[in-house]
């Protein structure tokens, strides 16, 4: 069963329309394509031994290529854990856009565009996160010893990232993650970042209590992706989740020299997820985090 990742973004990062894990389940036979052994991180700190990778800048382009249809978007109020509302349009299931943001890369897409530059890249070195732990916006126990490992996946990169986790009631931070207690799908959403800082709002849907602490780990380093600017590796297809594909015409990707053209099964910015995720990066996630950052 593959829940989308588009919720969390616009449906969108976690079951999204652009980028989430679908909230309600798709069944999918997932299609064998690469001879990619799976990364596992025994201790769940971050580290699995892979050796350092270097690729000099090649990858640069790979959390940049545009890869979702802003044309089709869904207008969303959402609550967030401060009491605030906000309205955003969601595109891919899981990215989270304001109004001008969706107008600025409608524009992008109309001029043949094919790649974002480092507007939606962030600049910040010290990011700070809150697991959210008040009333009923509160991450469960699961919840937050997923977030503690997957803020461990971001740690653990040769970056020139800090993050810097706290469990509390507030809202004060670069990024904070919170259950999203009215969604009863799998999934999560987020955004992309603005002004060089990372999207704020890191949504986790109720349902996910009912997979796993790998899973929910996998979900939230998916979202926390996106908010560092990652795109989904699949959006060309969108096979992680049996569909056919992202909007044809002007949206497209460039490809990147080093990773591959087709489909990556190890990617955790696939745009759904499975039932039996370990929550790590892949190979090409680390190799094009570790080149932008």
């Amino acid at each position: 069963m593959k829940p989308s990742l588009f919720l969390a973004a616009i449906c969108g990062l976690f079951v999204f329309t652009s980028c989430t894990e679908d909230q309600q389940a798709i069944s999918v036979e997932e299609a064998p394509t690469t001879d990619f052994a799976f990364i596992h991180d025994h201790d769940e700190d971050g580290h699995t031994g892979l050796p350092e990778v270097d690729f000099a800048g090649a990858l640069e382009e790979h959390a940049e290529a545009t890869s979702e249809d802003y044309f089709d978007a869904e207008r969303v109020q959402i609550t967030r854990p401060d009491g605030t509302t906000e309205t955003r349009y969601l595109v891919g299931g899981d990215i989270e856009l304001t109004k001008d943001e969706l107008t600025t890369f409608q524009g992008f897409d109309a001029a043949m565009e094919k790649q974002y530059r480092t507007n939606n890249l962030v600049s910040d070195n010290n990011i700070s996160v809150i697991g959210y732990t008040g009333g009923n916006y509160a991450l469960t126990s699961k919840m937050r010893t997923a977030l503690q490992w997957a803020i461990n996946n971001y740690n653990a990169l040769n970056t020139n990232k800090t993050f810097t986790l706290s469990f509390r009631a507030a809202t004060n931070a670069d990024i904070v993650v919170y259950r999203n207690f009215n969604n009863s799908g799998a999934g999560g959403s987020a955004g992309f970042p603005s002004g060089g800082s990372p999207y704020k709002w890191v949504q986790i849907y109720a349902g996910m209590q009912n997979y796993d602490t790998n899973t929910n780990e996998h979900v939230m380093t998916h979202e926390i992706g996106h908010s560092m600017g990652l795109r989904h590796t699949d959006w060309f297809s969108r096979q992680s989740c049996g569909q056919s594909g992202e909007s044809a015409g002007s949206t497209g990707a460039v490809h990147i020299p080093g990773t591959p053209t087709g489909y990556d099964a190890n990617s955790v910015m696939l745009a759904c997820f499975g039932s039996g995720e370990d929550g790590e990066f892949g190979f090409y996630d680390r190799v094009a985090l570790e080149t932008i950052y």
